[in-house]
């Protein structure tokens, strides 16, 4: 349902990101429906992932880039946790990013979640991805212990290093209570050389669709649950 409400964002003409993850994927199909239908034209998506990418393609959702398109209208996006001024954690699936290049891109971002993401403070109940070039790797988890969490490298599930569409390793942050202090973690975080990107997505988001038992609503601005 809430995959429905985000695709009747999308109107004719709009050059839209295309996210990642498995609330994504029901976006993309009803994405895809509105095209073949003829409901939809001239739009192009970006899509923030190789899966992403294939599957978009199976449905028939053309694509472009963001050098070629310029800015997005619109990025439509999963989220691993959403607190209640709308930020977001987002990286479990791996793309954290891809998608980040591409909300930032984007002229508005909307958010796709269930209810069970809802958090009062971010890194409750889902890590922190942290992504982070392959070299010398291990020096960072001392350092991000001294940020309080506990890192772990995450591995498939053969017990091989996971690695990005980027060829990079994730370490999963896990905080006790969650983070204390998001924007100060995330300003350390943009300051480590070797570290990429983490999936602290800080007043990004617009708009949070959120499913839950009574059905489907939506959230701007400072919400409370």
């Amino acid at each position: 349902m809430a995959g429905r409400d985000a695709a009747g964002s999308v109107g004719s003409g709009m050059r839209v990101g295309l996210g990642t993850g498995s609330t994504v994927a029901h976006f993309l199909l009803h994405l895809g429906d509105r095209i073949a239908s003829g409901e939809l034209s001239d739009v192009v998506g970006v899509p923030t992932s190789i899966r992403t990418e294939e599957k978009a393609l199976e449905l028939g959702i053309p694509l472009g880039t963001l050098g070629g398109l310029g800015a997005l209208d619109l990025t439509v996006d999963g989220a691993d946790e959403v607190d209640p001024r709308l930020n977001l954690i987002k990286g479990l699936g791996g793309a954290l990013l891809r998608e980040k290049m591409v909300a930032q891109a984007s002229r508005r971002m909307l958010a796709i979640v269930d209810d069970t993401k809802l958090v009062e403070r971010l890194g409750q109940r889902a890590p922190l991805p942290v992504e982070v070039v392959p070299f010398e790797f291990a020096s960072h988890l001392p350092w991000l212990e001294r940020l309080g969490a506990e890192p772990v490298l995450r591995r498939n599930g053969d017990g091989s290093r996971y690695l990005t569409d980027n060829g990079n390793f994730v370490i999963d942050c896990h905080f006790a209570g969650g983070i204390p202090d998001p924007g100060a973690v995330d300003e350390s975080l943009g300051r480590r050389a070797g570290v990429v990107e983490s999936g602290l997505f800080l007043e990004m988001a617009d708009e949070v669709v959120v499913a839950g038992k009574t059905g489907v609503y939506r959230m701007t601005g400072v919400a409370s649950w």
